[in-house]
This record gives structure tokens, C-alpha cells and sequence, in this order.
């Protein structure tokens, strides 16, 4: 593992010292999975479940944050197995969909989702006129119960498509008090205040926890970076990992050490479950 300066190295030991009251929150696509042409393909990593598991005996809980239906991450994840494993150390497993909007853990065996947002019907009623504006009709309409996303990866250009889709989204989103999250080649309209630093912030607090580690790869988890720089501030250990690709970057910037996709993560987190290990022996 490569830090990018001497002070990543003192957060990852200290996030050692302090694993009891570690929470470990990871992104999905892109980070457990692999990013696809096809959303609904994008199953988990194989060598995943059985890290998440290893990891989660020796830390206060582990969290897949994101922004996929949380029924969505469970199934292309395994993680309601997962889950069961986690259960049988005694610890905790949470799959926090929609951005955190959506609950499902490993000892309360249900998603827990609130009412769609007001004005997302009427959005989703504009959307087709919107496409064809943007010279987008084609382009894939994921409808998330909480949320809806524009994929325009399958279209002839789609970083063009997706450059002429944002602002008339944004413009629509804007009129009906609704968020919009742009990503790869993708378009994403919630409710307002629908973010992962929400769901970073909540579970600190519900876990009590005084160390944390996000691991992400795209703009949606920027907020969850920033949440988890606002726990340093506090004092807490604390590493932001960014999960990176030839298709995506955003976060190397702004990250504690930058990791090959979704193969570097699983790296790193078996390293710290070692490093761990080996501090309590």
C-alpha cells in the first residue's frame, strides 16, 4: 500500500490501534464491483465476501453505502450471506441504499425506506420530453423507487449526451426541489438532501464510532469524503480511499492513499484486517 504523504501512513496506524471503535464504509460500483456497460451486471467482486467478513471480526462494523436500491446491492452482492457470516462473529453488517435513505443490517433482516420524494412523479412524467431535447431518447432510465438515474453509457457519445443531458436535468430537478447527482456518464435525480455524508455522519453517532474508513471511487462520494474529513477534524483516525479506474479518478485528489479498483481495495482492507490482527496478538 503507497500513501500519498507520511501523514496517511500515521492515520492507517492509528486506525489500527483504535479498530474496536472502527466503522469501515464502502461504495459499491466501482469499488466492490466492477463498473459495467451493464448496471444490472455489476455483481460483487468473488474475493469479496469473504474480506468483508474477515474485516468485520476485527472492527466495529462494516457499511456498504450507495446509491443503488439497497435490495439491488443485496442481491448482486450476496451480502444477505455475508451478512449471516458477519453475524456469526458477533458483529454487524448495513447496506444503507439510495445514498443512506434505505436500511437493511444484518440483524434486522428489512429494508427500511421512506415515502418517494415529492415531485419525482411529475419529473419522470417530463423525462421523455427532456431526452428528446437533449437528443437523448435512447439513453437508459433507471427508476429506483427514491430516485431516478439517466445512463447515457450505451449511446453513440455518451459524454456528449451526457454534457447535453446535465443542465436541462439540473434546470427540472431545480423546479421540483429535487437534488441532482452527476456521475460517469450518468445522471442522477433525488431528494433533497438524499447524500452519503448523511449516512456517514448518522452511523458514526448510532455506532459510537472514533475511527473510520470510506472507500470510494466517483462524484457521489464526495459527501462521504467530506463527512469523514469533518470526523479528522475531530480527532479522529480516519483514511479516505479512492478507488480508481482508467474510466474513473474524481476522487485521487482528494484521497488518503488512490487503489486499482475494486482488486486495490480488497488489498488494502485484507492488509488492515492483518495489520490488526497482528497489533492484538
Amino acid at each position: 500500500m503507497e500513501f500519498g504523504s507520511t501523514s496517511g501512513e500515521r492515520e492507517y496506524a492509528a486506525l489500527v490501534r483504535a479498530a474496536d471503535d472502527l466503522v469501515v464504509g464502502l461504495d459499491f460500483d466501482g469499488t466492490l464491483s466492477p463498473i459495467v456497460d451493464d448496471p444490472a451486471e455489476a455483481h460483487i467482486h468473488p474475493g469479496a465476501p469473504d474480506v468483508l467478513v474477515a474485516l468485520a471480526a476485527q472492527v466495529r462494523a462494516v457499511a456498504v453505502i450507495t446509491g443503488r436500491p439497497a435490495r439491488q446491492a443485496l442481491a448482486l452482492g450476496g451480502l444477505e450471506e455475508v451478512g449471516n457470516a458477519i453475524g456469526e462473529s458477533g458483529r454487524e453488517l448495513f447496506v444503507l441504499g439510495q445514498y443512506g435513505n434505505e436500511r437493511w443490517t444484518s440483524t434486522d433482516r428489512r429494508v427500511i425506506s421512506p415515502k418517494p420524494p415529492r415531485g419525482l412523479a411529475t419529473l419522470l412524467g417530463e423525462l421523455p420530453r427532456l431526452l428528446r431535447r437533449a437528443d437523448a431518447a435512447d439513453a437508459w432510465v433507471e427508476e429506483k423507487g427514491l430516485a431516478v438515474a439517466v445512463h447515457t453509457r450505451r449511446l453513440e457519445d455518451p459524454e456528449a449526451a451526457f454534457e447535453r443531458l446535465l443542465p436541462l436535468l439540473s434546470d427540472a430537478a431545480k423546479s421540483h426541489d429535487l437534488d441532482v447527482e452527476p456521475g460517469r456518464w450518468v445522471v442522477e435525480v433525488r431528494a433533497h438532501g438524499m447524500h452519503k455524508g448523511a449516512a456517514v455522519r448518522r452511523l458514526a453517532e448510532e455506532l459510537g464510532a472514533k475511527a473510520f474508513v470510506f472507500c470510494g471511487d466517483d462524484l457521489g462520494d464526495v459527501e462521504a469524503f467530506k463527512a469523514v474529513e469533518e470526523l479528522r477534524g475531530r480527532g479522529f483516525p480516519a483514511l479516505l480511499v479512492c478507488s480508481a479506474s482508467d474510466e474513473e479518478n474524481a476522487l485521487a485528489d482528494l484521497a488518503d492513499v488512490v487503489v486499482a479498483g475494486p482488486d486495490g481495495v480488497l488489498e488494502l482492507l485484507s492488509e488492515l484486517t492483518a495489520d490488526i490482527k497482528h497489533s492484538r496478538a
